[in-house]
């Protein structure tokens, strides 16, 4: 038997899928690089954005037209929240607009304990965390991912004195907001795990995301100089402006996010900054949107991800207008992707 696994989103996703593969591979399926040539095929996706649906809902039907269609698993973030929260659509609902899908599945009922099949053995994805606890208003991932809950530190310590053993020279930690990280029994911070990580012999370089502005504590920065940490850091801002980013429930202000911005350069003269920033958000003004331009303007981003908004169902922002109109959305995102990227 073969398959096929086709990844949407973020890096989260991409270790999942890496787990789901270990697991198919251990009860003998084959990989294959197209999904025509799969006797199964397994779609983790995103429900972040729109498109992001879109193209899973674009592949499913593509799927369908080959002369072999392939048996089909719905996995990831769509059907997490209509699992679990019922907030995006409910499996009845995504059986109706997914008729071709033959199982839809959350991504602990296809992995296991099984070593993940890595696509790359010398950096390799490392989750130390899943959920997440902030429900930005726009934002569908507390839904799709549930309650933030850390994973231990030894076992994740474990994990990676092994892939050092396999090769691994990179280690990227990944968490919806890996400064939130805690051992509740070891009573350990993320600030612990990254020099608890950067003392395993082997490992050359240690890299993590995603950090929020809120909790990137002192800590956490001192731990930051030492040498095997990466000097890029994604500090998402999502706007530069007050007013919004109290419509997005993100918990600081413009001049919180400036300070912190300072201080890090202070402390790290040769770090490099990225972030993530949404454009068209309800109710944004052009003065408002003026206000983020400013903003990278003054913290000089190495580079963003832009992305225009796009109403959420179940998120408090579906409830607001959507209107900001889609040419204006883009002249903005125009705007900041030249700007910085």
């Amino acid at each position: 038997m073969k398959y096929f696994v086709k990844t949407f989103g973020c890096q989260m996703n991409e270790a999942d899928s890496e787990k789901i593969s270990g697991v198919l591979e251990k009860k003998g399926y084959k990989l294959v690089l197209k999904p025509e040539d799969a006797d199964l095929v397994v779609i983790n996706s995103c429900s972040v954005r729109e498109s992001a649906e879109n193209r899973v809902f674009g592949l499913v039907n593509n799927l369908n037209k080959l002369k072999k269609s392939p048996h089909i698993i719905l996995t990831g973030c769509m059907v997490g929240s209509a699992r679990e929260d019922r907030r995006r659509y409910s499996i009845s609902e995504l059986k109706k607009k997914l008729p071709n899908v033959d199982e839809f599945k959350l991504i602990r009922e296809l992995v296991d304990s099984t070593v993940p099949k890595r696509k790359n053995k010398t950096s390799v994805l490392i989750p130390i965390m899943k959920g997440c606890n902030n429900f930005c208003s726009y934002c569908v991932v507390p839904y799709g991912r549930g309650k933030e809950k850390s994973f231990p530190l030894d076992e994740i310590l474990c994990e990676i004195e092994r892939l050092v053993e396999d090769g691994c020279k990179e280690v990227v930690l990944l968490g919806q907001n890996v400064n939130s990280y805690y051992d509740d029994k070891a009573g350990k911070s993320f600030a612990n795990l990254l020099k608890k990580v950067h003392g395993v012999k082997g490992v050359e370089k240690i890299s993590f995301l995603t950090s929020n502005p809120w909790d990137l504590s002192d800590e956490i920065i001192e731990v930051m100089k030492l040498p095997k940490i990466d000097r890029y850091l994604h500090l998402p801002v999502q706007s530069g402006d007050d007013e919004i980013l109290k419509k997005m429930n993100r918990s600081y202000k413009i001049k919180d996010y400036l300070n912190l911005v300072k201080k890090i350069r202070k402390e790290i003269p040769d770090i490099k900054i990225g972030t993530d920033i949404i454009v068209g958000f309800p109710g944004e003004t052009k003065e408002q949107f003026e206000n983020t331009v400013k903003l990278c303007r003054k913290v000089g981003f190495d580079r963003a991800f832009v992305n225009r908004y796009s109403p959420r169902k179940g998120t408090a922002a579906f409830k607001l207008k959507d209107d900001v109109l889609p040419p204006e959305k883009k002249r903005r995102w125009k705007i900041l992707d030249n700007l910085i990227n």
